[in-house]
């Protein structure tokens, strides 16, 4: 190519490097040019080669960023198979779990064929088909699909609520049968009519220096109990606007309150629960149940009516029954104090809790053996926990740190939304009287509204002829 007087010349003024390259041995042929050597390079041509750490990693950013399903990723997965790779699959079920990602790792077959097929593929589309994709990916488009349930993130209502307190252990806010909510606002309470958007005021304690530390709606819907500061119980008459009743007993403030007919449960931080009769004269008390050393900031009723489940600030979930007045069960898991809980309307006997800030767990229990059973740590301060009408679904708020609110499918325990907003804990939960709706309350002085349930009953829910709270016969 060059002369050898030239090439001497041209070396002396040249890198290492482009002596190496002009050392090359000169070829016979002056067509012939420098070809570098690729032996080392590693040529990922082949679909079975890749790695799945990258698979994973592509389909989660995928998912991530366009909000798709896990089955609208693997449909779209097993259409772009049976397209590039000549696969024949006509329905999603017939995929397994574990062959989701790789379903074609341990198959001879590469991506790329450089023969002709030696017989006629019927998986190709026929000349005459309107569809640009084959028979194969037209029937797994055709198959069958649940119709998945979108919660939305943000709040359908958001209200104002001035001098809602940021207190762990009250309960300020509830929903009525009558779908008229609640809410108990310094030492006011207002009612807010979900059908007319109408607001009144119920009553005011400021004449008597006291606040409104909890307030619940009976069963119909028609009277509302008042738990004050002060440590006594009014029950108020909502159509007529009219105090009917004044229960004392307590010795302090009392934050939680539940009905059982025309029965009023009440704990105080004077550690007791006091049940009465609201139709008696007020100067007599039916029940005084003690065994809590705390503040108790949780009763709930079972939906047969037959048990009393209570929290109490001494990190002890107690469960009494109409007879006794000593606790028939006792649970010490907990290790912060217990204001969530909530009995499971699909499940007899089912009672499921919360823990404070130091134990952030929810725990399942069966108060039919008296055993524990399930628990999952939130990470968070749970407050309030409440089960949807319609399916095997419970909705939790917390507090410190995430205030957020979580939807949680049972008995997987995995969670369906994670709702945030509040800017403070989320103290505070109602149901609406449909099932369909939540009202979450918090400190930074807000009641915001969330679509969270579905009102169709689950189709996968058993029913067992074995219940015997079911049927009559």
């Amino acid at each position: 190519m060059f002369s050898p007087e030239y090439k001497k010349r041209l070396l002396k003024h040249c890198s290492p490097t482009a002596r190496n390259l002009f050392a090359a041995p000169e070829s016979s042929s002056p067509s012939d040019r420098f070809i570098p050597c690729r032996a080392n390079n590693n040529w990922e041509t082949n679909y079975s080669t890749l790695t799945k750490s990258n698979e994973n990693s592509s389909q989660s950013k995928k998912q991530r960023e366009c909000g798709e399903s896990a089955r609208d990723s693997l449909a779209y997965s097993c259409l772009l198979k049976n397209e590039l790779l000549g696969a024949s699959i006509e329905d999603i079920k017939n995929v397994s779990d574990e062959n989701k990602m790789g379903y074609l790792s341990n198959s001879n077959r590469g991506l790329f064929k450089f023969q002709q097929p030696s017989r006629q593929d019927f998986n190709d589309p026929c000349p005459y088909s309107l569809s640009p994709i084959t028979l194969k990916s037209q029937k797994l488009l055709r198959s069958p699909r649940k119709a998945t349930r979108k919660i939305s993130r943000i709040p359908f209502k958001v209200l104002d609520a001035p001098e809602l307190q940021d207190d762990f252990y009250l309960n300020l806010v509830d929903w009525s049968a009558q779908n008229v909510l609640a809410v108990g606002l310094g030492s006011c309470v207002y009612l807010w009519s979900a059908c007319t958007s109408q607001v009144t005021r119920l009553c005011d304690l400021s004449s008597d220096g006291n606040t409104v530390t909890s307030v619940s709606w009976s069963e119909r819907g028609h009277q509302l109990a008042v738990g004050t500061h002060h440590g006594y119980v009014t029950v108020w008459d909502v159509q007529a606007s009219k105090q009917v009743n004044k229960l004392n007993g307590h010795s302090a403030r009392v934050g939680a309150l539940a009905w059982n007919s025309d029965i009023l449960s009440s704990g105080s931080r004077d550690r007791l629960i006091m049940q009465r009769d609201t139709r008696t004269p007020p100067q007599t008390c039916d029940r005084r149940l003690e065994g809590h050393r705390q503040e108790v900031c949780g009763l709930k009723w079972s939906p047969d009516n037959q048990y009393l489940a209570s929290g109490g600030n001494d990190n002890r979930l107690y469960v009494w029954n109409q007879h006794a007045v000593t606790p028939v069960q006792s649970y010490t898991e907990h290790m912060a104090a217990v204001k969530a809980i909530a009995w499971s309307p699909h499940h007899h006997g089912l009672l499921v809790s919360g823990g404070g800030t130091a134990d952030r767990c929810i725990r399942f229990w069966n108060t039919l053996t008296g055993q524990p059973m399930q628990c999952v740590d939130t990470g968070s301060q749970v407050c309030n926990l409440a089960w949807s009408k319609h399916s095997s679904e419970l909705v939790s708020t917390h507090g410190y740190s995430q205030n957020q609110i979580l939807v949680w499918k049972y008995p997987s325990l995995t969670q369906v939304a994670k709702l945030t907003g509040h800017s403070y804990r989320v103290l505070y939960l109602a149901l609406s009287p449909d099932g369909e709706a939540i009202v979450t309350g918090a400190g930074d002085e807000t009641l915001r509204f969330w679509n969270v349930f579905s009102k169709a009953r689950s189709q996968k829910e058993n029913k067992s002829v074995l219940n015997l709270y079911a049927n009559i016969r």
